[in-house]
Parts: C-alpha cells; sequence; structure tokens
C-alpha cells in the first residue's frame, strides 16, 4: 500500500536524512532577440521579391527563406549553448547550428547581391561580411566536450545520455502545463524543473551507481510528465481548484522525496529501492 511521502514541504514536517542535493536555475540562452531580428530582416527580400520578374522573384523568396532557416538554426543553436553550459558533464553539439546560420545569413546576402545584379565580386564579399557580422553578434557553437577529459569515455556518455533523456522529460512538463494557461503553475514546475537539475548536477559530478538512480530517474521523470500533461488538459477544461491542489502536492511530495534519496542512492545505498519506486509509481497516478 501506497503511503504519503514525508518531507519538509509535507504534513510529516521536516526531513530526514542526508544533505538535499542543491536545485539548479535553469540557464536561459543569450541573444534571441539578435535571432528575431535576423528573422525579420528575411522581409527584406521576401516583399520586393513579389513586385520583380519571375528569376527575381524566386532568388528574392529563397533568400528571404535562406535568412529564416538561418533565424531558426541560430535560435536552436543559442538554446543548446545554453544547456551545454549549465551542466558539468556536455557533449559538444552534435550539429553547430550557429554556424550553419552564419554561412546561410551569407549565402541570403550573396544571392541579394545577384538579384542587384552586382556581378560575383560583390555577392561573395556580403557572403563573406555577413557570415562574419553573424559570428560576431553569436559567436561559435560549442566545438569541445566539456568535463569528460581523463575519465572513462564510457561511463561520462551514460551520464550525459541519462541527463539528457531527463532534460526531455522535464521540457515536455515545461511544455505541457503552458496549456493550463496558469502563470502560478508554470513557475511551480520550474521549480520542480529546477530541483531535478541538482540531480542532474548530482550525478554529473558523482556518478555512484548509476544504474540505480537512472532507474530512479526514469520513473520519477516520466511520471511526472505523464501527470503534467493529464492535469493540464484537465485544467484547461475545468479549472477545477481540487484538481490543482492535488497536482501542487504531487509535485511538492515528488520534489521532496526525490531529493532525499537520490542522495542515498548516489552514495551506493540502495535499501529498499525497489519498494520506493513502487511507491512512486502508486503516488503519481493522479485521479481527477
Amino acid at each position: 500500500m501506497a503511503e504519503r511521502f514525508g518531507g519538509k514541504y509535507s504534513p510529516q514536517g521536516a526531513t530526514q536524512g542526508g544533505p538535499r542535493p542543491s536545485a539548479t536555475v535553469e540557464v536561459r540562452p543569450r541573444g534571441l532577440w539578435r535571432a528575431t531580428v535576423l528573422f525579420l530582416s528575411a522581409f527584406l527580400f521576401l516583399f520586393p521579391a513579389f513586385g520583380d520578374d519571375p528569376g527575381d522573384m524566386l532568388l528574392g523568396l529563397g533568400a528571404g527563406g535562406l535568412i529564416v532557416l538561418a533565424a531558426w538554426l541560430t535560435r536552436e543553436g543559442l538554446k543548446a549553448e545554453a544547456a551545454y553550459h549549465s551542466r558539468k558533464l556536455a557533449r559538444r553539439p552534435a550539429l553547430p547550428r550557429k554556424l550553419l546560420g552564419a554561412i546561410l545569413t551569407g549565402a541570403a546576402l550573396a544571392v541579394g547581391g545577384v538579384i542587384a545584379d552586382q556581378g560575383l565580386i560583390i555577392p561573395l564579399l556580403y557572403a563573406l561580411v555577413g557570415a562574419g557580422l553573424h559570428l560576431g553578434a553569436f559567436g561559435l557553437d560549442p566545438m569541445a566536450d566539456k568535463g569528460m577529459e581523463g575519465i572513462d569515455a564510457f561511463q561520462t556518455g551514460r551520464v550525459a545520455h541519462a541527463v539528457e533523456e531527463g532534460e526531455k522529460h522535464l521540457a515536455a512538463m515545461q511544455d505541457a502545463i503552458l496549456r493550463a494557461k496558469d502563470r502560478g503553475l508554470e513557475k511551480r514546475v520550474a521549480q520542480f524543473a529546477g530541483a531535478a537539475r541538482g540531480l542532474f548536477r548530482t550525478i554529473e559530478t558523482d556518478p555512484g551507481d548509476l544504474t540505480a538512480a537512472r532507474k530512479y530517474m526514469s520513473v520519477y521523470l516520466m511520471g511526472a510528465r505523464d501527470a503534467t500533461v493529464k492535469f493540464a488538459d484537465h485544467y484547461a477544461q475545468t479549472r477545477d481548484a481540487s484538481a490543482r491542489a492535488d497536482y501542487e502536492a504531487l509535485l511538492t511530495d515528488l520534489e521532496t522525496t526525490f531529493a532525499q534519496k537520490t542522495t542515498a542512492f548516489l552514495s551506493n545505498n540502495r535499501t529498499d529501492l525497489d519498494v520506493e519506486i513502487a511507491v512512486l509509481r502508486d503516488r503519481l497516478k493522479l485521479d481527477h
């Protein structure tokens, strides 16, 4: 039979056991507004294109499309860079999105030079200057793995993969709660994500018994994600105050217990691990 978790924020009072992994704040991408400006600059090619002959119109639409793609890649590159800097162990991005954005920006400006009938040299100069300005504004993507020197590549790869999977679950939660259209709940889920990222940083520093930690993380975060999706859909339609209170209590219980138990797991204390996972599974079943 499932029992209610104890903890600082639960009715049972103060937490028991060892120290809790500290919560971390999500690192926000910097310079996203510049990517927005880059996106808007595409209209400098798109609107005039419709007043030109068919050949120039196609070139103008192509140049505008390249700018839009460059802006999107740059925005995604900034997000990937923020995630990279927020972790102690991280692989370099598999796709250098900001670099590709710079190349596409240069290509768009070169096409613009061709539309203006400026020969070949001037468009090439446009491309070089445009790519250089893009790199100056956004910088390069991280080009090397971080925190993996002198450490077993297999183990660090497993840690990095576990953290990536955890981040996907957190992103799904934060995306799902937007459907509830409640800023308070969005902040609460963000706080929860910060606590989970505290565990990620702890695992990166000392993997300990990673197999046990990954098993616990999988049940915990997947359950929290599924509960968030169900709650957000229900709350968006009903604005059920009781369901809202239950959901917030669920987050508080899981956040507190997760912080308590992961410290024991990472120090290779696996006492009653299967029991704890079973309790989590029961607790994650929300009744609407």
